[in-house]
């Protein structure tokens, strides 16, 4: 919340300076973890270790200043015919290089689903500037075409590909690399529609679901609270989306930008959480939002939520 209301107090020069600081910061921390620096968690090497036993996640940090960047950037480049025309190739191309550097370096992690969350948002952001659709489906298709020669070339881990051949076969490896999502259904199934009631969660108390408290709270959400507890979750996030999204209809173009962006990085990444604790996507390693327990990803998202307040102000 301190870093939500810095941010919030911030006028544009002085985010002009974070953006690029911040930005700078988290390519290194991403070389950081590459390096003998780093720390490995479940087969991603994402991590740095701290004094006092905290760790840092650089990929958390690089979401919410590649979105504040790129929104600086289209924001001051827009076309010679003013804010309808599209921006200036350069400012798209500046962009893109930008999040594709994060994006690569999140891959050698390897770390799809942040990637993946920073791959949506900026999309968000060149949508919402006017880039030319015809530019944003050639980057849809290139995207998509990457990832499919990622599978085929073997560029994948080993663990990732088992993500994917779980997520088209649950049946295939319950006790291993399934076992995860098999248990989160099970905890969320016996929620029923009132739950269990508040830290009664056989499973959730049994520790029966890996990163319970991480990527798979909803699966303790769903047991303890039940599907109401679950739907109150769900609106809670869609309402913070709701607001900034109004903002973004609200505010100049740079508000508009950066508060398209925020929406677009936390709903991607709340929908790609809640799809693999449902089952409904493979799983890729992304928390909840604001309810994920991990330092990290919630100073991040409050940065975000500091900057829509901003917009919203404004």
């Amino acid at each position: 919340m301190i870093a939500a209301w810095i941010v919030y107090r911030l006028e544009r020069p002085a985010l002009i300076v974070l953006a690029a600081s911040g930005y700078g910061a988290s390519i290194l921390g991403l070389l950081a973890v590459l390096s003998p620096l780093g720390t490995t968690i479940n087969g991603t090497r994402a991590w740095l270790t701290l004094p006092g036993g905290f760790t840092l996640q650089p990929a958390e940090f690089a979401k919410v200043f590649t979105v504040l960047l790129a929104a600086l950037w289209l924001s001051d480049r827009q076309g010679a015919r003013g804010l309808d025309d599209p921006p200036e190739a350069r400012a798209v191309l500046g962009v893109l290089g930008a999040a594709g550097l994060v994006c690569a370096l999140l891959l050698l992690q390897p770390d799809l689903g942040s990637a993946i969350v920073i791959g949506a948002a900026v999309l968000g952001v060149l949508f919402v500037a006017g880039v030319r659709r015809r530019l944003l489906v050639i980057l849809l298709v290139g995207g998509a075409a990457a990832a499919v020669s990622a599978y085929v070339l073997g560029v994948l881990d080993a663990y990732q590909v088992a993500r994917f051949t779980a997520f088209l076969d649950p049946g295939a490896d319950p006790q291993g690399v399934g076992y995860n999502v098999q248990q989160a259904l099970i905890a969320i199934g016996t929620g029923g529609v009132s739950g269990q009631g508040l830290l009664s969660g056989v499973h959730t108390q049994g520790a029966f679901v890996p990163y319970q408290y991480t990527d798979f709270i909803f699966s303790a959400v769903g047991e303890e609270l039940g599907m109401l507890g679950g739907l109150l979750v769900i609106g809670l996030f869609v309402g913070l989306l709701y607001r900034a999204a109004t903002a973004a209809l609200h505010a100049d173009r740079f508000g508009a930008l950066l508060a398209t962006g925020v929406v677009c990085w936390l709903g991607a990444q709340g929908f790609e959480n809640l799809g693999m604790n449902l089952g409904l996507l493979p799983v890729t390693g992304v928390p909840l939002p604001l309810v994920s327990y991990g330092g990290s990803s919630v100073i991040a998202a409050w940065i975000g939520v500091g900057l829509v307040l901003k917009v919203s102000r404004r």
